[in-house]
């Protein structure tokens, strides 16, 4: 196992569930990592779906005690060149293109690469990654079907991400090839716009309880 995979496993090993936020205003990014970290959410993932995403990354880096910081919605090689200089510790893709697995490779931070069906998850183990993320998950065919790529890809380990809530979490990461889920129910709209820190300390803590 490459030092790179054991990095992204000790990262994504931290907690059950990894939170996917989108930030609006970056002024809210230190406040919400920090209520996600006290709930026992360390490792976050802020999506490269705004103009305030990488700010948010960088004050969460720079300014969040426990916090490991990831970016996502990487989908080519300035994203993954950005994310890095902002400080993010791990990266994750919600496809795989030869752009970014050329750019992974000299990178020293791991890619964790989305995949859906198992072509490509056979085509992204013949590049040496053992742990991809399973996106978009409930549409993709759910856990039902990742359970059944369990056997013939025996070995890999998959973040699943899409559609994923508190009530169907448990029966993604009841299955042996998941390592861990990714989910937005932690950090609702609401709460953020609401400035209800306490409330998304609640969720993480309950988020954070689902393998226990």
């Amino acid at each position: 196992m490459s030092d790179k995979t054991v990095k992204l496993l000790s990262t994504l090993k931290l907690q059950p569930v990894v939170p996917v936020l989108i930030i609006e205003d970056a002024k809210t990014a230190v406040p919400l990592a920090r209520a996600l970290v006290a709930g026992g959410l360390k490792a976050i993932e802020i999506t490269l779906r705004t103009e305030a995403a990488l700010e948010a990354v960088r004050l969460v880096a720079q300014e969040v005690e426990g916090a490991v910081v990831g970016a996502g919605t990487i989908l080519n090689a300035a994203h993954y060149a950005a994310a890095v200089d902002a400080g993010s510790q791990f990266i994750v893709s919600p496809g795989t293109t030869q752009e970014l697995l050329d750019v992974a490779r000299q990178s020293d931070i791991p890619l964790l690469p989305g995949a859906a069906t198992a072509s490509e998850v056979m085509a992204l183990r013949e590049e040496g990654y053992k742990v991809l993320k399973f996106f978009p998950a409930e549409q993709a065919g759910g856990a039902a079907y990742l359970k059944a790529l369990s056997s013939p890809l025996a070995g890999t380990l998959f973040c699943p991400t899409g559609g994923i809530s508190l009530k169907n979490a448990m029966d993604y990461l009841s299955l042996p090839n998941v390592v861990c889920v990714g989910g937005s129910w932690v950090a609702p709209k609401e709460l953020v716009s609401a400035g209800d820190w306490a409330g998304i300390t609640k969720l993480a803590s309950e988020a954070s309880a689902l393998k226990g």
